[in-house]
């Protein structure tokens, strides 16, 4: 029998590697709810709106930012949209420029707008009608917890409407397809990430819209964000102004009282350490490493309020051992059903608050976000004009826990990317009958949590290299392999000649 020394346990190994290796993919949190619920068709939405701009003299921030660049007011409502659809705001894009609608996502780094037609949106950017767009000629794709698109990155030059006077030129990628990205009922036709360049595709080469804003114009590398929606979903055709986007500072006339700030903890998605979670008065009692499992970030891409489902679990049990609705059908918590009163019946009173613990700026102290349940309540449709349904804005997450639009809605929201630095104070259009949706509190002492809640995880462009380490070892040992095969062997029994059947190739293509 010839004998050629050849391991199937290292080929195993090998065929391991290449295969967890392949599969192997970026994902980024969420994107936008598509609104798919266990309703009637002929159900109408069910709107309420209320954009309250007030100053009240309080705070630190300026008008406009030192450099004379922005007046902020100018940007003051240069928002659209919900929490249901996304909040995004008016670009020209391109020499002539063509106007499209941008959505604002914090939650990851590219600049991408759709460059072909698609059946859910109404208009593109039309690439060969812009004298000053320069494809690079790299293909990108990003994929999102729902949705993905692929297209080709570009140059183009940019100006905003109600933002920053002056072009500046950007990295753009051309959308030319993709799969639950676009939306029924939308009506933005790209995405805005303002992220870091961590998050950046195809690799961080590739400058975020905001790092070239910056950069360009001078601006201070602060932008902050007001989200209007107040946890409901808009039906009217011609959306009102959902919000302001600041680029360069903050606005003092879209807050109440103070600004208090958590540090970011790395430097691609904005992430920040949360110490704890109460229900109503009730402290969940998880170990704080929970709560930062894998993650936490502030997206304004998210739609809900997203929990580890540890956390997630905890809310839930929480929220019924302290309320009368203790007999609600599992469905309300997981997404796939509606809960619904006689119409002006408001559920309210059934529901506790909300809150989040961040770390303080000062390590030793800590800070309480809190939401009304009017916030993660939210109000989605009527039946007949009998009935009010309203639908859970909170959801368990496998990848982070994710501070959404349910939260946001309820603060604005400081991103203050120069101090590595999130700021959070009271939105003036938090308010509903009066009655504000959102509470900040502290400080308070953090000597009972760990003083490192973020489990730094292994981050992603580590866990490129690990990939990559691992498929060059595989290639090696592969090459190895093929190697014993093909050398001549050592014969011991001329009877015994190498098949089809023995062969590592053959077994590999089965």
């Amino acid at each position: 029998m010839a004998y050629c020394a050849y391991n199937p346990i290292l080929a195993f190994v090998c065929c391991v590697c290449i295969i967890g290796v392949a599969k192997s993919y970026v994902s980024i949190p969420l994107k936008i709810y598509p609104g798919k619920y266990n309703v009637s068709s002929a159900m109408r939405l069910s709107v309420t709106r209320l954009v309250a701009l007030a100053a009240d003299g309080k705070g630190l921030s300026l008008a406009s930012d030192p450099s004379g660049q922005v007046n902020f007011m100018d940007m003051v409502g240069n928002l659209q949209g919900d929490s249901g659809r996304g909040y995004y705001m008016e670009m020209m894009i391109g020499s002539p420029g063509q106007q499209l609608n941008i959505l604002v996502d914090t939650g990851s780094s590219n600049f991408a707008v759709a460059a072909a037609s698609h059946p859910f949106i109404t208009r593109y950017f039309n690439t060969a009608l812009s004298s000053s767009f320069s494809s690079d000629g790299r293909s990108v794709a990003v994929r999102y917890t729902q949705g993905n698109w692929m297209g080709e990155l570009g140059v183009d030059l940019i100006s905003l409407p109600n933002g920053p006077n002056g072009t500046i030129s950007v990295n753009i990628a051309a959308i030319l397809s993709s799969e639950g990205f676009f939306l029924r009922g939308i009506n933005w036709q790209g995405i805005l990430g303002l992220a870091y360049p961590m998050l950046a595709r195809p690799d961080s080469s590739v400058e975020p819209f905001f790092n070239s804003l910056v950069r360009q114009l001078g601006l201070p590398d602060v932008f902050s964000l007001q989200m209007c929606g107040t946890g409901m979903s808009a039906s009217s055709v011609v959306d009102p102004p959902g919000g302001s986007l600041i680029m360069g500072g903050a606005e003092p006339t879209l807050y109440r009282g103070s600004i208090w700030y958590t540090p970011i903890v790395e430097e691609w998605y904005y992430q920040v350490e949360v110490l704890k979670l109460e229900v109503g008065e009730q402290n969940l009692d998880l170990d704080c490493s929970e709560y930062n499992m894998d993650k936490a970030i502030v997206d304004s891409g998210t739609t809900l309020l997203r929990l580890p489902v540890n956390v997630f679990n905890a809310v839930v049990d929480a929220i019924t051992r302290s309320s009368m609705i203790q007999e609600f059908s599992s469905g309300f918590w997981d997404g796939t059903k509606l809960a619904c009163w006689m119409r002006g019946e408001t559920p309210w009173r059934f529901f506790p608050k909300l809150s989040i613990y961040l770390r303080d700026t000062n390590t030793s102290k800590s800070f309480r976000i809190t939401i009304l349940p009017q916030l993660y309540i939210q109000p989605i449709t009527d039946l007949d004009g009998t009935l009010d349904c309203y639908r859970f804005g909170v959801s368990s997450s496998t990848n982070g826990l994710v501070i959404g639009a349910t939260v946001m809605e309820g603060f604005y929201v400081v991103f203050d990317r120069a101090q590595r630095r999130l700021g959070f104070a009271l939105s003036n259009c938090a308010v509903n009958g009066g009655v504000a949706l959102s509470e900040i509190d502290g400080p308070f002492s953090s000597a009972d949590v760990a003083s490192d809640c973020s489990g730094r995880a292994l981050k992603e462009p580590l866990l490129w290299v690990i990939s990559y380490t691992l498929m060059a070892v595989c290639a090696i040992i592969l090459i190895i392999l093929l190697l014993l095969l093909v050398l001549p062997c050592r014969r011991r029994d001329y009877s015994g000649e190498i098949n089809d059947q023995s062969s590592l190739v053959r077994h590999r293509i089965k």
